[in-house]
């Protein structure tokens, strides 16, 4: 796959007619994702992302469901001007979802691509741009809750802005609990460790990674101790529930990745709003923070908490980046398509 024959053609796409840019479309998979996009570079590219919002030069509507019986389907949109890039993001219940670029200028369709890696690449990122700049600058312990797909790409991104030295990872299925500890004890060069209970997880941590899609509380925000940070990145969806009233209570900075969109969709932060704790419109979102217009972190003593639902900027941009190497790698095919 990705060669090219001497009409400019990539083999393993299908042939009719002559080839041209302007009617083909390029097809990347997963595993050629993985081959470009580091975790450096999707970070760099996901505060750059949010940056550009900040200052209007990148827009982001929030994630469309339709819920069935049989499954979900969603939707994410969004438009880059700044990097020439418009697109969308679409899966059905747990099948991967499908990034979709179009040129901005030429409104020409550009790319297809799988999402699964990217997706959690992009999560992470966003985790790690977060934890940069709420996070305390001397954090070294992570607390794990979470040893599914996604948790070891929130540690990796907390490792990359932070010099962590030891990870605890608190779940219930003890074999997933040991392959995750072995395998990114052995990645990132750093202790990962079981621990029996919740509580033993969140002792002494710097940094509370929770990426689940528990319909509960999975600590006790009153074990919260001062100066810790808590990334919340699971509760995407109104029956899911991380975090518990008194942590949103307990924290002095609560950050979202969009107001909009945790209005609509954040299963932790809603009760918080029904109770009076929080109310959207003094909630920074991260693109004020990066961009240097709302206060982050202030003190060491601080709790701070991050909730994170997902936004298809992120996607835009990270997927540009793949879809550019791609071609100067000869990475994926491209499909014929009639515009």
């Amino acid at each position: 796959m990705g060669e090219s024959d001497q009409g400019g053609r990539h083999k393993g796409g299908v042939n009719r007619g002559p080839a041209s840019e302007d009617n083909m479309v390029r097809y990347i998979k997963n595993e050629e994702a993985e081959q470009i996009l580091t975790m450096p570079k999707a970070i760099e590219l996901v505060e750059q992302a949010f940056r550009d919002l900040a200052d209007g030069r990148a827009f982001d509507s929030p994630r469309h469901r339709i819920r069935q019986p049989r499954g979900h389907l969603h939707f994410l949109q969004a438009v880059a001007p700044k990097i020439n890039v418009a697109g969308f993001k679409a899966g059905y219940s747990r099948r991967s979802s499908l990034v979709h670029l179009y040129d901005y200028k030429r409104a020409r369709y550009e790319a297809i691509i799988e999402a699964d890696w990217m997706g959690k690449m992009r999560t992470a990122a966003t985790t790690a741009v977060a934890t940069r700049l709420l996070a305390r600058a001397d954090a070294r312990v992570v607390a794990c809750f979470g040893a599914g797909r996604h948790g070891g790409f929130q540690l990796e991104a907390v490792c990359a802005v932070r010099k962590i030295e030891e990870a605890k990872l608190f779940g219930r299925n003890k074999e997933r609990v040991a392959n995750f500890c072995a395998s990114m004890s052995k990645k990132l060069g750093i202790t990962v460790r079981a621990v029996k209970t919740a509580r033993e997880a969140v002792a002494d941590a710097d940094i509370i990674n929770v990426m689940t899609p528990s319909p509960t509380p999975v600590f006790d925000g009153a074990w919260l101790e001062p100066g810790q940070h808590v990334n919340a990145t699971g509760s995407n969806a109104l029956d899911r529930r991380e975090v518990d009233l008194e942590t949103i209570k307990r924290s002095d900075l609560v950050v979202v990745d969009s107001r909009e969109v945790a209005e609509l969709e954040c299963g932790d932060l809603l009760p918080a709003f029904e109770a009076g704790v929080i109310h959207w419109s003094h909630l920074p979102d991260l693109a004020e923070i990066v961009a240097g217009r709302r206060e982050a972190r202030r003190s060491d003593q601080q709790i701070t908490l991050f909730e994170s639902q997902g936004m298809c900027i992120e996607d835009l941009y990270v997927g540009k980046h793949v879809l550019d190497d791609a071609r100067l790698r000869n990475i994926g095919i491209d499909l014929p398509i009639d515009e």
